[in-house]
C-alpha cells in the first residue's frame, strides 16, 4: 500500500493541475480518490497493478474524461434493421432535425396563444395535422404509446371491465405488458377467445353490466400464423357500439402509408383505424411514421377531451423538443411525396435492390482498397433486412450484405472493436462473418464506416484491445 502516492502527490502533476483547469478541481480529486481506492483493492486481493505516478495520472485523466464524454451519442447503423429499437429506432428527417435546433436556441412558442398572448395549449402544435392525416375528430400526444394505452384504458374503463382476445396480451420490448397495463390503470381485464382464433361471438358472451371496453392489440412483434381467426376493428365496432361499449384500437406502429408499395405486407394504418369508428386509436411516434418517440392517441372528440383532462395526461405530457420534431415530420405528410423522399424509415424501406446493390458495390472497392492486403477479406451476397422496432413482424426487404472475414482477427473481435470506434458501429455476425448491410446506412456515413472499419482491423491485428470506461475494462 505504501506503494501508493497520497492524493496530494497526485494532485500536483501538471497533467492533472492541466485537466483541474479545465474540468475543476471537485470533478478530479473524485476521479484521484476513485483510483486510489480501486488500485488498493487489487493489491489486497494481490492482483498486480501499475502504482508508478505517470500510471496512475494516466488512469485519472482517463477517468475523467469518461465522465465528461457523452455516452448517448450517434453510431453507424449497419445492422440492416430498419427501426432499431436499441439504437433509437426511426431516424428523424432534416426538417425535424432543424426544428428541433431552433426550438432548443432559444424561447418558443410552446403553450402560448399568439393572437391573444394569452397562455395556449402545447397540443395545438400537432392536433389539427394529425386530425388532416387520419380523419380523426380530435388527437393527443403523450410521451409513448405505453403511456397512451395507459391513459387511455384509465380513462375508459377504471373500475370497469376490459375484453381483449388472448392472441392480443402482447408483450414487447421493455417489459410493455398488455395484461400488467390493464390492471395498473384499475380496470379488469377479461380474456377471451383462445391464442390463435377469436370469434365476434366470444366478445359478445363476455359483456356484462360491468363491461366498459373492447381492446384490440395489434401484435406488432410476432405473428400467429395457420389456423387463425381474429375480429375487424368493423365489427369489433359494430358490436361495441351496439352496447354501449367504447373501443380502443392500439396499432403500434403509427403507419400512415401502405406499407405494400414497399413490398411488405400491409399494416394497419392510423387511417384505417379511425374510418372503422374505432373510439381511440393509439400508436408509436417513432416507428413506422418515422418521427420521434410518442404517444399518438386519436379518437371521437368527445372521448379525446376526457383524456386531455385527466391527471395522468399531465403527467405524461411531452416536451417541446418532441413536439417540434413531431410538428415537422407531419408536415412532410401532407405531400405523401415528399414524405417518402425525406422521411429516412420511408426512404429506407423504398429502397430498391438494386440501389442497395450499388452501395454495397461501392463499400466493397473502398475496403478493398483501403484495409492492409490479407487481412480481410471482402465479398458480397445477398440478404435480407428487417423492419423491426415492434413493426411487421418476420416482415423482410431482399438486400445485399458486405462480408468481412479475417484469418486472424474473429468476427466477434472485429464487432467489438467496431463498437469502440469514433463514431460507433453496429453490425451483425454471422457464420464467422461480420456482416453489414448498407440498406440502413445514411447518405454521408461511408466515409466515417470505412475509417471505423480500418481503424478497427489495424486495432485488432496490432495486439490486444483494452477500453476503459469509468473505472472499468474490457478485452
Amino acid at each position: 500500500m505504501r506503494q501508493l502516492p497520497a492524493v496530494s502527490r497526485v494532485l500536483q502533476d501538471r497533467r492533472v493541475q492541466d485537466a483541474i483547469a479545465v474540468h475543476g478541481r471537485q470533478l478530479v480529486v473524485d476521479c484521484v480518490r476513485e483510483v486510489l481506492n480501486r488500485l488498493r483493492e487489487h493489491l489486497q486481493k494481490g492482483s498486480a497493478v501499475a502504482t508508478d505516478l505517470p500510471s496512475i495520472v494516466s488512469e485519472v485523466l482517463q477517468a475523467v474524461e469518461c465522465w465528461r464524454t457523452p455516452t448517448l451519442r450517434r453510431v453507424i447503423n449497419a445492422t440492416g434493421v430498419v427501426l432499431h429499437t436499441g439504437l433509437g429506432r426511426a431516424v428523424l428527417a432534416q426538417a425535424a432535425r432543424r426544428a428541433v435546433t431552433e426550438v432548443a436556441q432559444g424561447h418558443s412558442m410552446l403553450e402560448v396563444d399568439r393572437d391573444t398572448g394569452e397562455r395556449g395549449d402545447r397540443i395545438e402544435h400537432v392536433r389539427d395535422l394529425l386530425c388532416r392525416l387520419t380523419g380523426a375528430e380530435d388527437a393527443t400526444v403523450v410521451n409513448n404509446n405505453a403511456g397512451a394505452v395507459l391513459l387511455a384504458v384509465t380513462v375508459l374503463a377504471q373500475g370497469k371491465e376490459v375484453i381483449i382476445s388472448r392472441g392480443q396480451l402482447v408483450e414487447i420490448g421493455g417489459a410493455f405488458r398488455m395484461p400488467d397495463i390493464i390492471a395498473q390503470s384499475g380496470a379488469k381485464l377479461v380474456e377471451v377467445g383462445t391464442t390463435n382464433r377469436t370469434r365476434l361471438s366470444d366478445y359478445e358472451q363476455a359483456i356484462t353490466s360491468d363491461t366498459a371496453l373492447l381492446l384490440r392489440c395489434h401484435p406488432s412483434n410476432f405473428r400467429i400464423v395457420g389456423f387463425t381467426e381474429e375480429v375487424s376493428a368493423e365489427e369489433l365496432v359494430s358490436l361495441a357500439h351496439r352496447y354501449g361499449l367504447a373501443v380502443l384500437d392500439d396499432v403500434g406502429s403509427g403507419c400512415l402509408v401502405d406499407t405494400a408499395q414497399f413490398g411488405l405486407e400491409h399494416e394497419p394504418t392510423l387511417q384505417e383505424s379511425v374510418q372503422a369508428g374505432c373510439d381511440i386509436v393509439t400508436c408509436s411516434g417513432d416507428k413506422l411514421l418515422g418521427g420521434p418517440q410518442a404517444g399518438i392517441i386519436l379518437g371521437r372528440r368527445q372521448v379525446v377531451q376526457r383524456i386531455r383532462k385527466h391527471p395522468l395526461h399531465r403527467a405524461l405530457r411531452v416536451d417541446k423538443l418532441t413536439l417540434a420534431a413531431l410538428e415537422a415530420t407531419l408536415r412532410l405528410y401532407l405531400n405523401p411525396d415528399e414524405a417518402q423522399r425525406e422521411i429516412p424509415v420511408l426512404r429506407t424501406l423504398a429502397m430498391s435492390v438494386g440501389e442497395v446493390r450499388r452501395r454495397a458495390n461501392r463499400l466493397r472497392r473502398r475496403l478493398q482498397a483501403t484495409l492492409p492486403s490479407g487481412t480481410v477479406t471482402v465479398r458480397l451476397r445477398d440478404g435480407l433486412s428487417a423492419v423491426g422496432g415492434g413493426s411487421l413482424p418476420g416482415q423482410q426487404l431482399g438486400t445485399v450484405l458486405v462480408c468481412l472475414r479475417s484469418p486472424e482477427i474473429s468476427a466477434q473481435q472485429l464487432a467489438h472493436a467496431l463498437r469502440w470506434q469514433e463514431p460507433a458501429v453496429f453490425v451483425r455476425i454471422e457464420q464467422e462473418e461480420v456482416l453489414i448491410d448498407p440498406r440502413t446506412l445514411l447518405d454521408d456515413e461511408l466515409d466515417a464506416l470505412v475509417r471505423a472499419i480500418d481503424r478497427a482491423v489495424v486495432r485488432c491485428t496490432g495486439g490486444k484491445t483494452n477500453h476503459a470506461r469509468c473505472g472499468q475494462s474490457g478485452d
